[in-house]
């Protein structure tokens, strides 16, 4: 974990402590440093500071404050005593310089924020997307290796899928989707995380979950889609899910297998479960 992450782990009022700590030495050093050296750019140091990590409005007090700082130090310099109105002044410009960086640093960051979250996010059902799977599947598989503790995989593909787009329109293919998608998400414990992988392709990573606890898991994940679809949609589901006692070796390697137990099932005739257990 690097420095940047450090801080973002800051709680906000230690982050504006901080800010008001490396404000008040600034400040200091600029009263004894007097009017022959200018450190205005240094105020910008808790400016950034707190903008980036505690937002908005705690940026925007602490841009009041580097002003007000900035002052204080100019006026016991006693540099503008001829002529006070230039010291002032130059304070406010100091002020709405702040306040600009203040706003433009708060809205950079509300901008790679939703960028961030678009990129890991399915445009159609706001579930988390293949990339976003793999990642926290990553760390789970760290977890389980560390741990030993087992975890379960679901691979769930709605099978004739092809058929609603052609005979009822995208649209409604896009409302099947989003309608799964929805049931999916609320019936999954928070440690859970479910994915559109794509097209009509759905995965479920169930951690520290045994065959017996994602055997209850999968049976409340059917029950829960077929209510849900209330015998108006023609679709079934094949479901491939494995449980790894131990992890695998990697994710590619997890979902490559869920993914071959799912095509069983369609090869079989569709519109079932297929569970298998891998040990070791």
């Amino acid at each position: 974990m690097n420095a940047r992450d450090n801080l973002g782990n800051l709680p906000r009022p230690l982050v504006i402590t901080l800010g008001a700590i490396i404000l008040v030495m600034v400040g200091v050093i600029d009263y004894l440093t007097g009017p022959n050296f200018s450190l205005s750019i240094f105020y910008l140091i808790p400016v950034l500071l707190v903008s980036w990590y505690a937002g908005r409005v705690p940026g925007i007090a602490i841009s009041f404050a580097c002003a007000l700082t900035w002052l204080i130090a100019g006026l016991l310099e006693k540099t503008y005593c001829e002529y006070p109105v230039v010291l002032y002044w130059n304070d406010l410009m100091e002020l709405a310089f702040f306040l600009t960086v203040t706003i433009l640093i708060t809205a950079l960051k509300s901008s790679l924020q939703r960028e961030m979250v678009l990129a890991k996010t399915d445009y159609l059902t706001k579930l988390p997307n293949r990339r976003c799977f793999f990642e926290f599947s990553e760390r789970e598989l760290g977890r389980s290796l560390r741990y030993h503790h087992p975890l379960t995989i679901i691979y769930l593909d709605i099978d004739n899928f092809k058929t609603v787009n052609d005979t009822m329109g995208h649209s409604a293919g896009n409302d099947l989707l989003c309608l799964v998608a929805e049931t999916l998400s609320r019936i999954i414990r928070s440690t859970d995380m479910v994915a559109r992988l794509g097209g009509d392709e759905f995965a479920l990573l169930l951690p520290e979950s045994d065959p017996e606890s994602a055997r209850n898991a999968i049976h409340k994940v059917m029950n829960s889609l077929t209510e849900a679809l209330n015998d108006k949609w023609p679709v079934t589901f094949s479901v491939g899910m494995v449980t790894y006692m131990l992890p695998p070796a990697s994710v590619d390697e997890m979902v490559k297998k869920a993914d071959n137990v799912m095509y069983a099932v369609k090869l079989a005739g569709k519109g079932a479960v297929r569970h298998e257990v891998v040990e070791q």
